[in-house]
């Protein structure tokens, strides 16, 4: 059986994220010179709904039906194509609207059509799961990933029906606006990229019952969590004590799965290469500093300083974006040979790296001069640079893949899932 149909959704998913590079370079551009033909608003929106639709989700809804190809050894991939398809127009079509009118009439209609196809693509692969003869860990990722995903969907709901109104609350939009964010990255994004490593921990060392209880912290603590972002919001103190010991609790659980993994580090590197456990230890490191920072916002004068300063909020959710969720994808994709590597491969996922950690760097440096009063000189200069380096490490990695899968289309698809005994 061969694997091209599922190699051409996934070099599409890089092809947008290109795009999307291709976006960050323009707006820092704007920033720093000038352009006067683009709307600068219009297309941070544009550059914002096509970075969840038409790169992480579709990304993400590749791989999770490729775990269902792999599980059950059938060409499963081909009952989703429509719903791949669709969901790229539909992205497509939102970055086009977004760009030219902001919000609009057809930027709300394709954001709502997006949704419609996160709907239908929940209830498919949720039967789909329940067939699977083979249950493991990652399934529970899996469920609670795509329900964060059908839960976040009722923020652009309050802001379509604002927009449609003309009655624009600042702190209903806020609010709307955090939620949706909060159950994208913190939900659907995270929950489903743990489900994917899950699934290979599964894969290689076996179902461990520890997993089953980490996932339960983290459902649980990712609901009250989200008041952390809104704590300039007036709430009661009962509420925020259960933020502080839910922030305290995703802390200790990843510091236990880390230790799991740890322990069973010498039986994962026997399977996972060395270049994909690099980038998934990028990865984690990343997702350490998170729930670290997420914890010191916790302290209320904290959080409404950082809260209230744009930089920090910007550098925040890049790291989610960029450090935790686009390097670990691209990483399981080398651990499942998708991505073949070699030296151009190596080159363009090293320039991509780089380009996310000075532009976390610079973007951190914006914000502690910012916050004492000072303006770090050159910013705009450096952050423009690095979304150059960003930009050129994915254009030469999509490159590259694309024309080393056309080279060999019949690669098999991987043997089945068997846990060991």
């Amino acid at each position: 059986m061969k694997t091209f149909i599922i190699e051409k959704w996934l070099n599409l998913a890089l092809i947008n994220l290109c795009v999307l590079a291709l976006l960050g370079v323009t707006l820092r551009y704007k920033i720093t010179f000038s352009l006067p033909l683009i709307n600068q608003q219009n297309l941070l929106h544009g550059h914002s709904h096509f970075a969840f639709s038409g790169w992480v989700s579709q990304a993400l809804m590749t791989l999770l039906v490729f775990y269902l190809q792999k599980t059950k050894q059938e060409s499963v991939i081909k009952r989703y194509s429509w719903l791949l398809f669709t969901n790229i127009l539909f992205s497509y079509g939102m970055l086009i609207f977004f760009t030219i009118q902001g919000y609009a009439f057809f930027s709300i209609l394709f954001s709502t059509l997006c949704i419609f196809v996160s709907y239908i693509f929940t209830i498919m692969y949720w039967k789909d799961l329940n067939k699977l003869k083979l249950k493991c860990n990652s399934h529970l990722w899996f469920k609670a990933a795509l329900l964060f995903n059908v839960i976040s969907s009722v923020g652009p709901f309050i802001l379509a029906y604002m927009m449609f109104n003309k009655h624009l609350d600042q702190n209903t939009y806020l609010l709307s606006v955090y939620y949706y964010l909060h159950f994208q990255y913190n939900g659907w994004f995270i929950f489903a990229c743990m489900g994917l490593f899950v699934s290979k921990f599964n894969e290689i060392i076996g179902n461990d019952k520890k997993l089953n209880t980490i996932f339960w912290i983290f459902a649980f603590s990712s609901i009250p969590t989200y008041f952390m972002a809104v704590l300039w919001f007036k709430i009661p103190v009962a509420l925020y004590l259960l933020v502080i010991v839910a922030a305290i609790m995703e802390v200790v659980a990843w510091l236990w799965f880390i230790r799991i993994i740890r322990n069973a580090i010498s039986e994962l590197k026997k399977s996972i290469s060395y270049p994909a456990r690099l980038l998934m230890t990028l990865a984690a490191i990343s997702m350490s500093i998170k729930v670290i920072l997420q914890l010191g916002s916790a302290y209320m004068p904290l959080n409404q300083l950082v809260f209230g300063f744009r930089p920090i909020v910007i550098g925040y959710l890049h790291l989610v974006f960029l450090g935790i969720i686009s390097i670990f994808i691209l990483g399981y994709f080398v651990s499942e040979r998708m991505l073949i590597i070699n030296k151009t491969t190596k080159t363009g996922i090293g320039l991509f790296v780089f380009g996310v950690f000075i532009n976390e760097l610079f973007l951190m440096a914006q914000g502690i001069t910012g916050l004492i009063g000072e303006r770090f000189p050159y910013i705009n200069v450096l952050l423009f640079i690095a979304a150059i380096v960003i930009f050129t490490g994915i254009l030469i990695l999509v490159i590259n893949n694309i024309r080393t899968h056309l080279l060999n289309k019949t690669e098999p698809v991987p043997p089945i899932i068997m846990l060991p005994e």
